[in-house]
């Protein structure tokens, strides 16, 4: 379907533009929310009346959106799921959970389309995307995914998360590390086993 943009929209066009888009992608999205006009030389004329109002507005559109912005780089955006072993999640998080999340944490309201994305989460670790407010106003940000509040608070100082007989090391010089009361345990244990085959020996 050919339309008439009332707005600029990323990847798409500009205010004024004349583009060829999907019938759904027009009757779904564009034309309810005001996004863009159905092409005919009379909507034409009709643009052209209006352009002077539609390019303020987009002007007042932008300058809202970078009133969020700090907003947006400040909200901590952790989601918190089930994983299995590997560390994959049981579902995945999209774009509409974290539109959701920032309402709820900084109280900016974005529609999912608006979480570039991409393709939704489904593993634990560190995700960064981006926030379009504004066509021209596009907020990067990171997303935390893990099994509880302390593996989120781990990631978040930079640790690495890792799955089955380990546990979450930091991740350059510490990975290899061991805590003292672990290798206090393998003394022990190595001790013990010496001492039964000495034991085995003697018998």
């Amino acid at each position: 379907m050919k339309v008439i943009l009332t707005e600029k929209i990323t990847k798409l066009g500009n205010i004024g533009d004349t583009v060829e888009v999907k019938t759904g992608f027009a009757r779904n999205y564009l034309l309810p929310m005001g996004k863009a006009m159905r092409w005919s030389r009379e909507n034409i004329a009709l643009f052209e009346a209006k352009k002077a109002e539609l390019q303020a507005r987009q002007e007042q559109a932008k300058k809202t959106a970078e009133s969020f912005v700090d907003a947006v780089k400040n909200a901590k955006l952790y989601m918190i799921r089930q994983a299995g072993d590997t560390g994959q999640l049981y579902g995945s998080v999209s774009t509409r959970d974290i539109a959701r999340a920032l309402k709820e944490l900084a109280g900016v309201s974005v529609e999912s389309a608006q979480v570039m994305l991409g393709a939704p989460i489904k593993s634990v670790g560190v995700f960064d995307t981006k926030i379009a407010l504004h066509p021209d106003v596009i907020v990067p940000v990171k997303i935390y995914v893990a099994q509880s509040q302390d593996e989120i608070d781990a990631l978040v100082a930079g640790k690495v998360l890792t799955f089955g007989s380990k546990k979450v090391d930091e991740a350059e010089e510490k990975a290899e590390e061991k805590p003292q009361a672990e290798e206090k345990a393998e003394e022990v244990k190595s001790e013990a086993e010496t001492t039964v085959v000495e034991e085995a020996k003697a018998e």
